[in-house]
């Protein structure tokens, strides 16, 4: 199960996702970003991953995107602080 709660900080929106990060669940994220950032104009997207236990190669493949399209991706869990090393690491 995955939960992603939008917040608006400033100008900034974020998503804080907690749960797992795999399947059909990466197909939310994709479609809560997606139709957030085409109202949100003029705002920065962030994402806020440490509620995340988990991440498949699907999740990975959305973050890598994500983050190439100027998304801050941040984590202070030590575990999903590494899986975004890794996926900086790859683009």
């Amino acid at each position: 199960m995955l939960r992603v709660t939008v917040e608006e900080r400033g100008n900034q929106v974020v998503f804080r996702v907690e749960g797992k990060l795999k399947g059909p669940w990466v197909t939310e994220l994709e479609r809560c970003w997606r139709s957030t950032s085409g109202r949100a104009t003029g705002k920065t997207f962030g994402v806020d991953l440490d509620g995340v236990d988990f991440v498949d190669d699907q999740g990975k493949a959305l973050l890598s995107e994500m983050s190439r399209a100027g998304v801050e991706l941040t984590a202070t869990d030590l575990m999903m602080s590494a899986t975004l090393q890794q996926i900086m690491a790859a683009q």
